[in-house]
């Protein structure tokens, strides 16, 4: 059953965080001071949700870097439930979608936790002084709606971030597969 994600009040910082991406190197939010906007999206590579845009969201991803934008990846599900969703898995992934952007393993979910993060895909768009601007869907599309996968609504976030206006309201909900925390402590 999709979930779709809760309103967060647009401004609030982006959380700080330090992981690792699926080649070992290590990220932190400062690495990304200088992109003038930041989108932060929840994946996996299971998830129909994400199969389905993952082309575009490469896409997305090489139009952002020209604009001095910058997309990061992460993955936060739990990969003893879910092994389609462990390292090999997503360098799979990165390599099928085309994608440029670092794919960061949020192992222990506190990541996800901090943002607010609930399904995959979720997005989050910062702005420079990293405060959100935008919480929402990529487009209209889902697996089976008929609509085009595009990228529309996350491509004019990161405009009007990158413009210093604001994201026309309302933004549509994400709307994905949950994310698949972990059982115990």
């Amino acid at each position: 059953m999709p979930v779709e994600s809760a309103v967060i009040p647009l401004g609030v910082p982006a959380p700080d965080f330090a992981l690792t991406d699926v080649r070992g190197r290590g990220h932190r939010l400062s690495d990304f001071d200088n992109a003038t906007v930041l989108v932060v999206a929840f994946v996996c590579n299971h998830c129909p949700y994400v199969q389905h845009i993952e082309t575009a969201l490469g896409e997305v991803g090489r139009e952002a870097t020209l604009a001095g934008a910058q997309i990061v990846a992460i993955c936060s599900n739990d990969t003893v439930s879910y092994p389609e969703d462990d390292i090999e898995h997503l360098v799979e992934q990165m390599s099928r979608a085309r994608w440029d952007f670092p794919y960061l393993i949020d192992a222990v979910q506190d990541v996800a936790r901090s943002y607010g993060a609930v399904c995959t895909p979720d997005f989050f768009v910062y702005g420079p002084e990293r405060q959100l601007t935008y919480r929402g869907a990529f487009d209209g599309s889902t697996p089976k709606n008929g609509l085009p996968v595009d990228g529309a609504l996350l491509r004019g976030a990161i405009a009007a971030t990158g413009a210093g206006v604001p994201v026309p309201l309302p933004h549509r909900p994400s709307l994905g597969c949950s994310i698949k925390w972990r059982e115990g402590p």
